[in-house]
């Protein structure tokens, strides 16, 4: 893929993103899902760690490989021509320059990163630690040429990290720094109730991804409590096994 599809696809996913009106990504793990998401009408993708490495036989947190990720993006790329956001999980210990180089070899024009390192135990990366690599990131894609979405995670909700009573306080922070550092959304990731969504998209100064559960959540929710970027996580690969479950059951 020459940088021009690139940068049209990285400039198309970006664009997407309007608090009020948010781009629905459904998250998908191979081919397959992909080409069946595109089919249905959706505009972009983004493809999630959890459900590529249950499908490749890995656990998550990096139980899989960059190179083995970057393999399946590269298959799906192949499959359909949308733009497509992935999750890097916390970089699997690789560089700003080489997880930029290989999503954008892939076809990829987007990224999640995450304060969680996998490879040091699961420690939480601090506001700067965290904000220093989405910086480095920004500074990769621009010497690549291609404005790659960054959308900064953080886990301080969905691991309870901390006292609850300032976790918002201490998330928002977080995700301030990341937001100054070049990031393009913001994930505080987690399951949230409508007023906490509503101060998180009062408080952080670009759009803010929801996590929601498809064939549960009303998907018009999101749009009122100013949410930007919508995203499955492994929901929907979880939606679907049960669902194969209950067909394959009477057949044993």
């Amino acid at each position: 893929m020459s940088n021009e599809d690139l940068q049209r696809k990285a400039a198309a996913l970006l664009a997407l993103h309007r608090p009020g009106d948010p781009v629905v990504l459904p998250t998908v793990w191979d081919a397959w899902s992909a080409k069946v998401v595109v089919d249905a009408g959706f505009a972009a993708l983004t493809v999630g760690s959890h459900p590529v490495a249950d499908s490749v036989g890995k656990p998550d947190g990096e139980g899989m490989s960059y190179d083995d990720l970057m393999t399946r993006v590269a298959q799906i790329t192949a499959a359909v021509d949308v733009p497509i956001s992935v999750d890097i999980e916390s970089g699997y210990g690789e560089s700003a320059s080489r997880l930029i180089g290989g999503l954008l070899s892939a076809g990829a024009v987007g990224l999640n990163i995450e304060d969680t390192v996998h490879s040091e135990g699961g420690r939480i990366r601090s506001d700067e630690d965290h904000a220093a690599l989405v910086g480095e990131l920004r500074k990769a894609a621009d010497a690549a040429g291609v404005h790659v979405v960054i959308n900064a995670r953080t886990d301080l909700f969905l691991r309870q990290v901390g006292d609850e009573s300032d976790r918002f306080d201490r998330a928002v922070h977080k995700l301030k720094l990341a937001a100054a550092a070049g990031a393009d959304s913001l994930y505080p990731v987690g399951r949230h109730d409508d007023d906490t969504y509503r101060r998180l998209a009062e408080e952080l100064p670009l759009p803010i991804n929801a996590i929601a559960l498809p064939g549960q959540d009303d998907p018009a929710r999101f749009g009122p409590l100013g949410v930007g970027r919508i995203s499955f996580g492994p929901f929907l690969q979880a939606a679907l096994t049960e669902h194969i479950t209950a067909l394959v059951t009477p057949w044993r």
